[in-house]
């Protein structure tokens, strides 16, 4: 065999194993999404600087998302149903995960109505759930620019007379460890399917 030959079957090898890869990943995107409803964007994002203020009074940036996954989802402690269904899902979800899993993950709401949701309405209300739960609130401009950011869209409130609803998304958005978006949980949540693949997702990095 002429080195040329052999250069060109190595070469073809190499092709096949890269298309072999690629279209293993794709199945995995499309299985991700079809058994969790688990979006994994191709590109991750980065986030814009943006200034909240946690359940404890104190300042956060967007540049200490960083460490863990961050499960996000915008909503607030007047929820009816959606906000407090989706609370009770993540933690059932987090007690179920493998510890060494559950122990990367952290679960944020952040508020759609920072008018009631002070940062003591917030740790009172995510007190109920035991979980470790973590609530940001804060001006309006900047909630929204973390809206748009993260792809979570919410209406505010233009009266606050009455016990006033609050039009948001029902997904969850997902934050890695070096801060970018990486993709969001689609409602409604699968949680058998998420119990599969998001340790899949946090062990792939």
């Amino acid at each position: 065999m002429t080195p040329r030959r052999s250069s060109a079957i190595r070469c073809a090898a190499l092709l096949g194993l890269l298309a072999f890869c690629s279209s293993s990943l794709a199945v995995d995107r499309e299985a991700m999404l079809e058994e969790a409803n688990l979006l994994i964007l191709p590109r991750e994002r980065q986030l814009p600087d943006v200034e909240l203020i946690d359940e404890q009074g104190q300042t956060v940036t967007t540049d200490e998302l960083r460490d863990y996954w961050y499960l996000l989802f915008f909503g607030f402690t007047a929820c009816p149903d959606v906000c407090p269904t989706t609370l009770s899902d993540m933690r059932r979800l987090l007690s179920q995960l493998p510890s060494d899993v559950s122990e990367q993950v952290q679960v944020i709401l952040i508020s759609a109505d920072p008018a009631r949701d002070t940062p003591e309405a917030l740790r009172t209300y995510l007190g109920y759930y035991r979980a470790n739960f973590k609530g940001l609130t804060g001006e309006i401009p900047e909630l929204q620019k973390m809206s748009k950011a993260l792809g979570l869209p919410f209406v505010a409130a233009t009266s606050m007379e009455g016990d006033y609803n609050v039009s948001h998304s029902s997904n969850l958005a997902i934050v890695g460890p070096n801060g970018t978006l990486r993709g969001h949980i689609r409602a409604p949540l699968k949680l058998d399917g998420l119990l599969q693949f998001l340790p899949q997702l946090i062990e792939a990095k």
